[in-house]
């Protein structure tokens, strides 16, 4: 689509399978001027490969010796093979997305070569020290030469901190194009609860990964048993289990917590974006699930001590730490039936209207020193506040 960018001009750096959901819709109008590079932190070529032809990803650079390494090792490997690679081949510009390791290496490989870079969901803020994200995404903004926010409250945040505002732009958040791009159609979204015994708005749908949630036995075992009670015959509650979380239910012996919660294994992104999309409640302690909830109209519980989304708390979701707690609130909203899910239904998505992708590949080209395409009503200043 940008004719006028060469051939793997733009280097997008990521290392997790949530960058490659946020970041396909923008690598798709890049095209040709696209260079995938992937830092492991999260590869597996069962998982990974299966994303990125999902997706409809080309096959990337993979970075070697980073994943299943601590945070500083990360970090500090990607930044040096990072550092070679733009070193033999410069790019025009680096693209990364969110707060993670991968975010940073690549965004600190760009400033140490003096690349433009292009930081997509600038501007996110938890005011958690104790989260790693929250040092990443600051430090990101920090070195960022054009700053992607997906809200205007993301953009005030970088306003607060001495960004200059004609280094912002509020584009929002490509989650919307990629949930309405990859939900499948009705009729195979019905097959799929069919194949998995669901009634639709009658069972519970949960993901549990981070660190503050599995790494401590007690925590871990409070949030199994709050969603092992919230299962009954009547609302199902399903568990696609994360192999992290997995291996921490073994290594701790909490196995019997999973009796009457369906388990299943990995989903893809359009099955697992079917499941939510029919659930009578979701229940996560992922980011991207704050922003997805809001797309595909359903109550979220996010399991976490802070969240760098307010937006979704608003009317779609609530922040809720593991314990009775967590219990209650899933009562209430279930509770809500049917009258709550058409409330969410009347709402709009607090993250964009879908136009994301194509403001961020302009701002992209710009960039790289090429002529963008010529703006349209969907240009970055149709919703820059």
């Amino acid at each position: 689509m940008y004719s006028a960018l060469p051939a793997r001009s733009v280097a997008v750096v990521l290392g997790t399978r949530p960058e490659l959901v946020k970041l396909a819709p923008v690598i798709h109008r890049l095209g040709d001027a696209t260079r995938l590079v992937h830092t492991g932190q999260h590869w597996d070529d069962a998982m990974s490969g299966r994303f990125l032809q999902e997706l409809g990803l080309p096959r990337p650079e993979v970075l070697s010796g980073v994943g299943g390494t601590s945070r500083a090792v990360q970090i500090g490997r990607s930044l040096e093979q990072l550092d070679a690679l733009f070193t033999g081949d410069r790019p025009a510009a680096v693209v990364v997305q969110g707060d993670t390791n991968a975010t940073l290496a690549g965004a600190l490989a760009a400033n140490a070569r003096a690349i433009p870079l292009v930081h997509v969901e600038a501007g996110l803020r938890s005011h958690d020290p104790a989260m790693p994200e929250e040092h990443n995404r600051v430090l990101v903004d920090a070195v960022s030469d054009v700053l992607c926010a997906a809200t205007p409250d993301n953009r005030a945040n970088l306003l607060a901190e001495g960004v200059p505002a004609d280094r912002i732009s509020v584009t929002g958040n490509t989650v919307v194009e990629a949930v309405r791009r990859h939900l499948p159609p009705a009729a195979r979204r019905a097959a799929l609860l069919t194949r998995h015994e669901l009634v639709h708005d009658r069972y519970v749908l949960a993901t549990v990964h981070r660190p503050e949630n599995t790494d401590g036995p007690a925590t871990l075992r409070a949030v199994l048993t709050e969603l092992a009670a919230l299962a009954t015959d009547e609302i199902p509650v399903l568990l696609p289990l994360h192999p992290r979380t997995r291996a921490r239910i073994e290594a701790e012996r909490l196995d019997g917590l999973l009796t009457g919660i369906r388990v299943l294994d990995p989903l893809g992104y359009g099955d697992f974006l079917a499941l939510a999309r029919h659930a009578a409640l979701l229940v996560s302690d992922s980011g991207g699930i704050q922003e997805e909830c809001t797309v595909l109209s359903r109550p979220l519980l996010v399991v976490r001590r802070s969240t760098e989304r307010p937006e979704s708390m608003a009317d779609f979701a609530d922040l809720v730490a593991p314990g009775p707690e967590l219990g209650r609130l899933a009562r209430l909203r279930l509770a809500e039936g049917g009258r709550g899910l058409r409330r969410l239904a009347a709402l709009p998505s607090p993250y964009g209207d879908g136009l994301a992708a194509e403001r961020i590949a302009r701002l992209v080209a710009s960039a790289a020193g090429s002529a963008a395409p010529a703006a349209s009503a969907g240009s970055p200043s149709a919703l820059a506040a």
